[in-house]
């Protein structure tokens, strides 16, 4: 059972005395409430089916079938370990199958992944796979990079490190060609976009 407002805002008091100040000083007793509510923000995406973002697609796409990537998505997600920060960018393509999603749809499944509590290989296969199921493209490929707070201001502390994930699935993991092609179009840059 899922724990109520109030129960969580009592945890909330227990750590802040566990850290040992005192939950009733000034300064800190709206932080349960405001900690709450951040992780409602935080971890929203428990409430939403990333499956309904991606029900509703074009066919009418002039014989479209090329490779449609959208880059530079950024995130901000927590480790599931540490409940710290990772925050990154994810590029998502895809090779459609007669009909394409709005490009703000995939931006959301990234978004809904993320606002969950995480692991970045995890979420890097939930977004593939979940894209690769609705929309049933000829392939997809998803690729994170990510900086991890739980190890960049904890533990071994190495700020600057970053870790890179990919996702495969279709033809896009068997056609080393096509693989190539996009992972070039992620790390290019237009200059006219910046």
């Amino acid at each position: 059972m899922r724990p109520t407002r109030e129960e969580a805002e009592a945890a909330v008091r227990t750590l802040i005395a566990w850290t040992g100040d005192s939950p009733e000083r000034e300064g800190l007793k709206e932080t349960p409430s405001r900690v709450v509510k951040a992780f409602e923000e935080y971890f929203s995406g428990y409430e939403v089916d990333p499956a309904a973002y991606l029900a509703k697609t074009f066919k009418e796409v002039a014989g479209y079938d090329e490779i449609v990537l959208l880059r530079d998505i950024r995130f901000e997600s927590h480790c599931e370990h540490h409940l710290a920060p990772i925050i990154g960018v994810a590029h998502v393509a895809y090779l459609p199958n007669k009909r394409v999603v709005g490009i703000s749809k995939l931006a959301r499944i990234v978004e809904i992944f993320a606002k969950r509590l995480q692991i970045q290989e995890k979420m890097t296969a939930e977004i593939a796979d979940t894209i690769d199921h609705i929309l049933q493209p000829q392939g997809v490929i998803v690729v994170i990079e990510a900086n991890h707070h739980c190890m960049t201001s904890r533990g071994i502390n190495k700020p600057g490190s970053s870790m890179i994930t990919c996702q495969v699935t279709g033809l896009l993991k068997s056609d080393n060609n096509l693989r190539k092609e996009i992972m070039s179009m992620i790390q290019s840059k237009s200059s006219s976009m910046r």
